[in-house]
């Protein structure tokens, strides 16, 4: 795995998609690779796309890795597709949707699948992005399946996220209830050329109004009364106010704009410091989550199947909670080899 790592920091596709199958299979060589690979990370503007299913995600990220070639700009996209229920692989049509990247080596397109982890990003989604960021890619793009209240999860893994709507769906307020306009750093109402893309908007700013008030005036007894918004942060830098942009992702309108905006977000990132915070935040949750898996390896490993039924059992049987049946697993484990 150590010449094939060194051949995919060298540039070799063949090499890159190779690996990019070990990682996603999560087997041993693989797992070797990433930490050797591990070094040469932390350069990528990882960029998230993410919103409601039918809002054209697919056809936008197609343009913007248009866009971002146009900017001479390596570009990897990650399309996280829906598994198939009888097969367990990706539907695939996110790639299809995504023609036009064909045949370019500036370019490289991997689906996976979501494999019904929480949120539709795979497991492994972290690990690709991190061979890709090694193999130099300058911007990384992660498209979401769209699956709801969990797609916040894409705000732990890119320093820029985007939430797609589209006028017509009837689903701003379910936007605003599920938290996604929270994750928002960059809002795009796509397929901007239908009916109904001013109450879009509208709905959208008045929500934005309320999680980042520039100043609020209110009356009090005749009077106005004036609430000025939170102070800038720490580092002197302005607070980041998330755009609303419209785009038509078939014909590129408004693509300009959008890539403007994710540039300068990147940019306010580093200036403020929020892009160090970001990053440390993300591989502090990636590495939580390593630390659950392993221990929670190691304990299943030392405990006999027996003793694991006979807990159930009492469990099952509401002898025992769960939290009592853990403190009495532990009593028994040993934690020296934990």
């Amino acid at each position: 795995m150590t010449s094939l790592a060194e051949a995919v920091l060298s540039g070799n596709r063949l090499s890159l998609a190779r690996l990019l199958t070990q990682v996603e299979n999560n087997t041993p060589d693989g797992r070797a690779a990433l930490d050797v690979l591990f070094a040469h990370t932390g350069q990528a503007h990882l960029v998230g796309v993410t919103g409601s299913p039918g809002t054209g995600k697919s056809s936008l990220v197609n343009h913007m890795a248009l866009s971002f070639r146009k900017l001479d700009l390596r570009v990897a996209v990650v399309a996280i597709d829906p598994s198939s229920p009888f097969t367990g692989g990706a539907v695939l049509g996110d790639r299809v949707r995504m023609r036009d990247l064909s045949g370019d080596t500036g370019v490289f397109i991997r689906s996976m699948a979501s494999r019904g982890s929480l949120g539709g990003l795979a497991q492994a989604t972290a690990a690709v992005v991190q061979v890709f960021d090694a193999a130099g890619f300058d911007v990384i793009l992660i498209e979401t399946v769209g699956a709801g209240q969990s797609e916040v999860d894409i705000a732990r893994l890119a320093h820029t996220t985007l939430v797609v709507e589209a006028p017509g769906l009837g689903d701003e307020i379910q936007a605003i209830k599920a938290g996604i306009l929270e994750i928002a750093d960059i809002l795009v109402i796509n397929k901007a050329d239908r009916p109904g893309v001013e109450s879009t908007e509208r709905a959208l700013k008045s929500m934005l109004d309320l999680a980042h008030p520039v100043q609020k005036i209110f009356q009090h007894h005749g009077q106005s009364l004036r609430v000025e918004a939170p102070a800038q942060p720490e580092s002197g830098a302005a607070m980041w106010i998330p755009p609303i942009l419209r785009t038509v992702a078939t014909d590129g309108s408004g693509l300009p704009a959008l890539i403007d905006a994710v540039r300068a977000h990147a940019a306010h990132l580093h200036k403020s410091g929020e892009w160090h915070r970001r990053d440390r935040n993300r591989l502090t949750a990636e590495f939580d989550l390593f630390v659950q898996q392993t221990l929670l390896d190691r304990f299943r490993a030392r405990l006999h199947q027996a003793k694991l039924d006979e807990i159930m059992d009492s469990i099952q049987k509401r002898k025992l909670s769960p939290r009592e049946a853990l403190n009495v697993l532990l009593k028994d484990a040993d934690y020296d080899h934990f």
